[in-house]
């Protein structure tokens, strides 16, 4: 592999180095973060399992829940905490929609394949438990930005009656997948990230959904900011392409960067928030 082409694909998805504001977008979202645990009925670090990262964060629906949506966070593997990502939760709630962040263990301590077990297991608990939070399981979403959204689509491949058997196929009823990585082998030459995510080919090939079917014809929404690198926009088109008997909608987010497309997902006129209510109608 060439330097030339190492430089490229790190400069194509170092997201944070082509966002020089990315400090203060991630202090507004703390911010808005700790005012939305402050403010709403939250359940905080429900253990899902032996693991101290294995813990999630639910903010039930204000009224009757009508649908369950496990947001599945991003920081490419490595970095970033369920609790940076709590400004999701008003928007949500106030539509009848319990929100449910799961944490997981971080790269370079557990690997992806240890992390997207995890994941396994954060929805196979929230199917099995979330009746206690009033949530209906047979109406559970899953939503994913960059490292979540690879993540999102990990659980919509997912063999759910293969990996425990009382556990229905067809467990996530859909999914939403924003600004994510589906073809893995491009971060393989990618120093600045695989220091620390330890991938070879065939580990990212094994690990990347473009070369796994989605397990059911459960919709799949995608976005990505116009304002992403070439390889963002590839990647996520490419999804589309290979699962195309699952795609159902891709959300043009216009004027958005890597970060700020995601800000987009907690305001109610947005049209990424219409596009997860609209995901939740089916």
């Amino acid at each position: 592999m060439t330097d030339a082409l190492s430089a490229y694909y790190d400069r194509q998805y170092n997201a944070r180095a082509m966002i020089p504001d990315h400090p203060q977008i991630f202090e507004r979202g703390a911010k808005r973060s700790q005012e939305a645990r402050a403010s709403l009925h939250c359940h905080l670090d429900i253990p899902y399992g032996p693991s101290g990262a294995e813990k999630l964060d639910v903010f039930p629906a204000e009224g009757r829940s009508e649908a369950l949506l496990v947001f599945i966070h991003g920081g490419y593997w490595r970095s970033r905490d369920k609790s940076d990502f709590s400004y999701l939760a008003p928007a949500f709630t106030r539509r009848g929609v319990t929100l449910a962040l799961p944490n997981y263990g971080l790269c370079p301590a557990v690997g992806i394949e240890d992390i997207v077990k995890q994941n396994l297991l954060a929805i196979a608990w929230l199917w099995h438990y979330g009746a206690r939070y009033g949530v209906n399981p047979g109406r559970l979403y899953v939503a994913g930005h960059s490292a979540g959204a690879h993540l999102t689509a990990m659980m919509l491949a997912a063999r759910w009656n293969t990996y425990m058997p009382e556990l229905p196929y067809n467990l996530v009823k859909g999914g939403l997948a924003i600004s994510g990585i589906y073809d893995l082998e491009p971060l393989v030459h990618a120093p600045f990230l695989n220091a620390d995510i330890k991938l070879d080919q065939a580990l990212a090939r094994r690990l990347s959904p473009v070369n796994i079917p989605p397990a059911t014809t459960a919709p799949l929404y995608t976005a990505v900011g116009g304002e992403e690198s070439d390889e963002f926009k590839r990647q996520n088109a490419l999804l589309a392409r290979t699962w195309r008997y699952a795609f159902a909608a891709d959300i043009p987010m216009p004027g958005c960067n890597h970060l700020t497309v995601l800000e987009q997902l907690a305001d109610p006129n947005s049209a990424l928030f219409k596009g997860a209510m609209d995901l939740m109608q089916h």
